[in-house]
């Protein structure tokens, strides 16, 4: 088994938000599957890093559901800025399980396994809007991740952050997501969010101890990365 990452697919199969019309998307779709199909395997884990479909609401997003689900590997799905769809874990399950989409899972408030590696994840936060109004979204953001990272207690595994937006980008540090992830020992963060030029100057290296990556699906070139397996030892 093994687990792969790509965020920002943006799907669209149910609502009129072609990409195509971005530079650097056009037949993304053919690209992605083509890419997905000959790395992911049916046993295989892989993480949706936000903004995996465009549909405002959960059944307006059924279709772009449907062609995940018809891929191969589990889906772990997390928040995204444009994931208007998203509502309660439960709400969320319990339409994956009326619509048979059985491979589907979220990302949220928890954590789970694959190949010796303890999946943690949030959305996170830029500073995009005033100082007051986005501090207030990036401690609560910051409570989720922690929740997640909670929920690994006493499992063993190496822990691995996933984020939508990024911890750091240009002059900005949140230190509130960099604090936590160095007390909780994760040494690597995969985000996504930037796309086009921004994607240029993205931070991919390590800071603070702690190995960055972006995995937007631009940014990819539309090919889901390989997370290589954890290495046992040093999770509290």
């Amino acid at each position: 088994m093994s687990l792969y990452v790509i965020g920002d697919l943006h799907l669209s199969l149910g609502s009129n938000k072609p990409m195509d019309i971005f530079g650097g998307w056009h037949n993304y779709l053919e690209k992605l599957e083509e890419n997905w199909r000959r790395l992911v395997r049916p046993e295989d884990g892989i993480v949706l890093a936000g903004d995996s479909s465009w549909g405002m609401t959960l059944e307006e997003s059924l279709r772009d559901f449907q062609y995940l689900q018809g891929l191969p590997g589990r889906k772990y799905l997390i928040k995204g800025n444009h994931d208007y769809w998203w509502g309660s874990a439960r709400k969320m399950q319990l339409f994956f399980e009326e619509n048979g989409l059985d491979s589907l899972k979220i990302l949220h408030n928890n954590c789970a396994e694959e190949e010796g590696l303890i999946l943690c994840g949030t959305r996170g936060w830029l500073f995009e809007n005033g100082a007051a109004f986005d501090q207030k979204i990036v401690n609560r953001e910051a409570g989720r991740l922690e929740m997640s990272l909670k929920a690994s207690q006493g499992m063993e595994g190496e822990r691995v952050v996933f984020l939508h937006y990024p911890p750091l980008f240009g002059d900005q540090v949140l230190p509130e997501f960099i604090d936590l992830m160095e007390e909780w020992k994760v040494r690597r963060c995969y985000y996504g969010h930037l796309h086009g030029n921004a994607c240029r100057i993205a931070f991919n290296g390590s800071y603070r101890g702690i190995q960055f990556q972006l995995v937007s699906a631009d940014g990819l070139g539309f090919c889901p990365l390989l997370v290589p397996a954890g290495k046992s030892g040093g999770n509290r």
